[in-house]
């Protein structure tokens, strides 16, 4: 009986230290992490241990420390996209969904709204809904006024469409006169690298009289440093026919023979040409931090089979609202 006892004690004793073993085992997290604080510094490494009061954090250099849970604002999950060919990490464009004038297919975050300062004027966009977004832009003066709106979907996993349209006015200056510009975009790939191919039809009224053309534009960029991104941006007008306009002159002339001024009507005509017309605008956008970036590019119009630089820089200034 006491060896039964004493086999049963035993049985129950390798079983309690086996499964102590069991429950404390920890499994190490090789994923690597993005840990954005509250102050809005971030750290990138692998997480060693988590628990309600703080993180154990291993950088990609061996070093390891603890970061209390009230200090992490966020911790996303990086993967492959997010490393240049030389291993660093780069992580995504803050401002992705811009070039310099045009859009893509990728949607302004829930939540994320921001200003793009310009020379002639300010350009703000906000993130009111899931893949929805709306901007004003306009100049220092107030003329004109062009009020943007966007809706994206996601088609896979690094392709994207949106439709979007601006509507504009001259107001206070010139009352009379507006724009419209409805556009479509397909875009590729993330917000470190994409390339947009975008069309429209852009119309303009000016009292009793309007005109329109088709737009198309094709830009790009990819992030290649933690800090430096390059732009390219184009938006091109479409040929258009050749239109034959006339215009009538009226005037009065002495008849002699009668000895009265009469009215004598002259009719001419003219053609107005539309022919393509392109400026291509080539940049860089340095991210101060996560929530400003500076952009700076030259352009060049292409127009009647001539290329000619715009001596004046392109600059803007981004800075998130958030």
């Amino acid at each position: 009986m006491k060896y039964l006892l004493f086999a049963l004690l035993l049985m129950l004793t390798f079983g309690a230290a086996f499964g102590q073993e069991d429950s404390t085992l920890v499994v190490q997290d090789t994923n690597v992490y993005r840990i954005i604080k509250t102050d809005g510094q971030e750290l990138i490494g692998t997480i060693v241990s988590s628990d309600a009061r703080e993180v154990l954090f291993k950088t990609s250099d061996g070093r390891e420390f603890y970061v209390p849970q009230h200090v992490i604002k966020e911790i996303v999950l990086v993967d492959s996209d997010n490393y240049n060919n030389r291993g660093e990490y780069v992580g995504e464009d803050k401002f992705a969904t811009r070039y310099f004038i045009t859009t893509n297919g990728l949607p302004i975050k829930k939540g994320e709204h921001y200003v793009q300062w310009n020379l002639f004027g300010p350009d703000f966009q906000f993130g009111l809904g899931e893949n929805f977004g709306v901007g004003v832009m306009a100049s220092w003066i107030g003329m004109p006024i062009i009020g943007t709106i966007k809706k994206s979907w996601e088609l896979g996993e690094k392709t994207q469409f949106a439709v979007g349209g601006l509507v504009g006015t001259g107001t206070w200056i010139a009352p009379e006169w507006g724009g419209a510009l409805p556009f479509a975009t397909l875009s590729f790939g993330s917000r470190k690298s994409n390339i947009a191919f975008s069309a429209g039809y852009g119309a303009v009224w000016f009292g009793n009289g309007a005109e329109g053309r088709a737009i198309t534009s094709v830009a790009g960029m990819v992030k290649i440093a933690p800090k430096v991104s390059l732009v390219f941006d184009s938006f091109i007008l479409m040929p258009g026919q050749t239109e034959t306009r006339t215009y009538s002159s009226t005037y009065s002339q002495y008849n002699s023979s009668t000895g009265q001024y009469e009215d004598h009507t002259e009719t001419y005509s003219y053609d107005v040409r539309k022919p393509l017309f392109a400026l291509i605008m080539p940049g860089v956008r340095w991210h101060v931090d996560d929530k400003r970036a500076f952009q700076f590019g030259f352009s060049g119009i292409v127009a009647d089979n001539d290329v000619l630089p715009i001596p004046v820089p392109m600059v803007q200034w981004y800075r998130s609202l958030k």
